[in-house]
């Protein structure tokens, strides 16, 4: 990292959108997932730090899209336009949707990770956004960290190491 470049941090049930020569990071991804949606040319990023899978979960009026699956990724897209991306060369790469827990009970609503994991997807796919790289699963947590110059995924995986997409 050079002088120049700031680590542009993103919470959970947050989102942030950055330029290069900036990173941004999230950490604390086990059944979370952390989606990163990106224009490679115009070197422009926005990550978001999903929990749940639909919005539809929330139990009261006020909403926080970031929380959420369908209205994170709308939200990712809307801002990155509008912060210069160009929509039809979007592309993304996501990390996490770990089972962190085992349940003996074969209950869906418990299946959060693979749910947060299905619904990214199914956005993505609504968009007609490309996944170019994911690393979902398992059950240990992840950091991830992006970089919209190289468009390089870090994934810091607990107890496994650092891999790239």
């Amino acid at each position: 990292m050079n002088e120049d470049q700031q680590i542009v941090r993103v919470g959970i049930a947050d989102m942030k959108i950055v330029k290069s020569p900036n990173l941004i990071r999230t950490s604390g991804l086990g059944s979370c997932v952390g989606i990163v949606v990106y224009d490679p040319l115009q070197q422009i990023a926005g990550l978001a730090h999903i929990m749940l899978p639909d919005s539809a979960l929330a139990k009261n009026g006020s909403l926080t899209s970031a929380k959420y699956a369908d209205t994170a990724v709308h939200d990712l897209v809307t801002c990155l336009v509008k912060h210069g991306a160009r929509k039809n060369a979007l592309k993304s790469k996501f990390a996490g949707g770990a089972q962190m827990f085992q349940f003996t009970s074969g209950n869906e609503l418990m299946r959060i990770g693979p749910r947060n994991v299905e619904a990214v997807k199914k956005q993505l796919d609504s968009f007609q956004i490309e996944i170019v790289g994911a690393d979902v699963g398992g059950n240990n947590g992840r950091t991830i960290a992006f970089d919209p110059k190289t468009c390089i995924l870090q994934i810091k995986t607990v107890n496994k190491g650092i891999t790239y997409l």
